[in-house]
């Protein structure tokens, strides 16, 4: 039978992951050696753990080529995608934030605003929840530089200790999601595959409550 595969996004995701697989008695002594290698065996093979960009594993899980995938919240909400999100794992915690100039009421007359981002898709939806029409510039550096430009208003961003929007004279004016690590399945292979998954499922859950 093939291994059950686990994408995760590269990065502090990925060493939170193996430690926690690592915790659940698996052996993950390939991953320290792992080089250039986007595909890894763990436990001698009887699972796969595939690195990619965290958009990319909503799109690996969807499509079936991977089973299990490891992801912020803030991925899924931008994604705007429907997925069997099982678990909320409780680390790489931060939060997604309406963000402006210290002492400026944003929400101040009658004009259009404007709100740089990496996420579009969550800042219109949150605007439009309000009933407010706001003009979104797509942001890919830092988005704290928008508002010192006069390119925005304000910007929606992910905060963990807000020490770079204080250097930069912003403050958080709204907390628009709680976020942190999420586990996610393919919805064919939990049918498929259900035994094997919840199995791993009810292990890692183990893991997190920090029984081995």
């Amino acid at each position: 039978m093939k291994p059950l595969r686990i994408a995760v996004a590269k990065g502090r995701l990925e060493q939170k992951t193996l430690d926690l697989l690592e915790f659940m008695g698996m052996d993950c002594s390939s991953a320290a050696d792992k080089g250039r290698k986007l595909i890894i065996p763990i436990d001698g093979g009887k699972l796969e753990m595939v690195l990619a960009k965290a958009p990319d594993i909503i799109t690996y899980v969807e499509h079936g080529v991977c089973d299990i995938g490891i992801v912020g919240k803030d991925t899924i909400m931008e994604s705007g995608q429907s997925l069997f999100e099982v678990m909320d794992l409780g680390f790489g915690k931060c939060r997604m934030v309406l963000a402006t100039y210290k002492e400026r009421d944003f929400y101040k007359g009658f004009a259009a605003k404007t709100i740089a981002t990496k996420y579009p898709n969550i800042a219109r939806n949150y605007f439009e929840a309000k009933g407010m029409d706001v003009d979104i510039v797509k942001i890919e550096g830092s988005v704290e530089l928008a508002p010192l430009l006069n390119l925005a208003d304000g910007i929606v961003d992910i905060v963990e200790t807000g020490s770079t929007l204080k250097a930069n004279g912003l403050e958080e004016k709204e907390v628009i999601a709680h976020l942190s690590a999420r586990l996610i399945v393919n919805i064919a292979s939990m049918k498929m595959r259900k035994e094997e998954i919840q199995s791993f499922l009810n292990r890692l859950e183990l893991a997190l409550k920090g029984v081995k």
